[in-house]
């Protein structure tokens, strides 16, 4: 099944129509409207809506392969208009899509499910959750299947995504506004945070990292990939899984090594997988490296082990290819087929495929993570911190579950 630029920009624009009509009707979804919310799938894999669409005669502006969307991409602008008190309102709507429409690219469901279960049959049932770039709330979906009583926080700074988000988690913690935004106090909070982080040489302003006294810390704020790991070090209590799908560059740039070396003073690698080009080509529209790195925080007496420094270490091939020291081999990565070709932003890189789409992919890589999870995750660890971490969570104030009205919001 490939991807269909008609049949998602349908999707969205009902499912940002509906999530207008929910607010202005003060209601929730009904089990019907949840799957109209649920299909939205951002705008990543359709940068048409970024083409002039003001008048009829901005159709000329268009490339002949996208002119069949005109329409839409005119209701699209309509919609945001009768519904939205000001110009200005309008336009960090507009804002607000073009930032997010290099990163908005969602994972496939049963990957995320894969993930989850893999470690529900671990042993991790976390009571603090979050997702720092929740989307429409993927993970936070699957994860609270595993952990039905779960404390859930979500982050996403989209602001139409963020309203489609707050309506399909009506019980969780849903804050509309960057994970910057996330406030000292969840040091050492969260059992479980996982998410598909942003990705991209994006510089974040965080005032708890930005002017960090550590060095590393505060380069992590020029990448915004970098970035996510950090924070959700700091984040994440003893003992607690962070589980990214995130850009090959966290792992392969060879001016990411102080980053990589600050994770493994403070974490354990219980996983490194490298995942196939083709991961995200049916949901949406994109064929882009990336790679599921989960770690452990483990900031008591970490052993330095040669899977801790081959994590660190990357290396630039004949080819002027860097790739990190995990992938010396193809053992470490799902697929069925590769090719020296290029990436994205047109620089020499291993391109993988798999042949068998997204159900292949989540097939293997749950046996990579049935494997790496038994030798590599400390369950006794995350047990341990857990029960004090309930002990602690006795004297906290409970948070509202919703914040931040969109007059308010950060656009980043």
């Amino acid at each position: 099944m490939s991807y269909n630029k008609k049949t998602h920009l349908r999707q969205n624009i009902d499912a940002i129509k509906l999530a207008f009509k929910l607010d202005k009707e003060n209601r929730e979804a009904t089990p019907e409207e949840r799957e109209i919310l649920a299909a939205y799938s951002g705008f990543g894999g359709i940068k048409a809506i970024l083409n002039p669409a003001d008048k009829p005669e901005d159709i000329n502006r268009w490339s002949k392969s996208e002119v069949e969307l005109f329409p839409m991409v005119q209701e699209l602008h309509e919609v945001l208009r009768e519904n939205t008190a000001t110009p200005e309102e309008y336009k960090r709507y507009i804002s607000s899509l073009k930032s997010s429409i290099l990163t908005a690219f969602y994972t496939p469901q049963p990957i995320i499910d894969v993930l989850a279960g893999a470690l529900k049959d671990s042993g991790i049932t976390p009571t603090r959750f979050l997702e720092p770039s929740a989307g429409t709330g993927a993970f936070i979906s699957s994860f609270k299947e595993i952990a039905l009583n779960a404390d859930v926080t979500g982050f996403e700074k989209d602001l139409l995504t963020g309203k489609i988000l707050s309506h399909l988690c009506p019980d969780d913690k849903v804050r509309i506004e960057g994970y910057e935004k996330m406030e000292g106090r969840y040091s050492q909070h969260f059992d479980v945070i996982a998410s598909n982080t942003p990705f991209g040489d994006v510089a974040v302003f965080d005032p708890l990292l930005s002017n960090h006294e550590i060095p590393a810390v505060k380069q992590s704020t020029q990448a915004i990939h970098n970035y996510f790991f950090v924070k959700s070090v700091q984040a994440a209590r003893e003992g607690g899984i962070i589980a990214f799908i995130t850009s090959q560059g966290v792992l392969n740039s060879e001016q990411n090594k102080p980053i990589r070396e600050y994770l493994m003073n403070s974490c354990n690698v219980v996983s490194a997988i490298r995942l196939p080009n083709n991961l995200f080509s049916d949901h949406a529209g994109t064929e882009v490296g990336s790679d599921l790195i989960i770690l452990q925080r483990n900031n008591k007496n970490i052993v330095p082990s040669q899977r801790q420094q081959d994590f660190i270490e990357s290396r630039k091939l004949s080819n002027s290819i860097s790739i990190n020291n995990l992938f010396r081999d193809f053992s470490r990565v799902v697929q069925t087929s590769s090719k020296i070709d290029t990436d994205p932003y047109g620089k020499p890189a291993i391109v993988f495929t798999h042949k068998d789409g997204v159900e292949g992919i989540a097939k293997d890589l749950r046996q990579m993570l049935s494997a790496d999870f038994s030798q590599h995750l400390d369950l006794q660890r995350y047990q341990t911190y857990a029960l004090e971490n309930i002990a602690q969570s006795v004297t906290q104030q409970p948070e509202p579950k919703q914040q931040v009205p969109v007059s308010n919001q950060s656009m980043g």
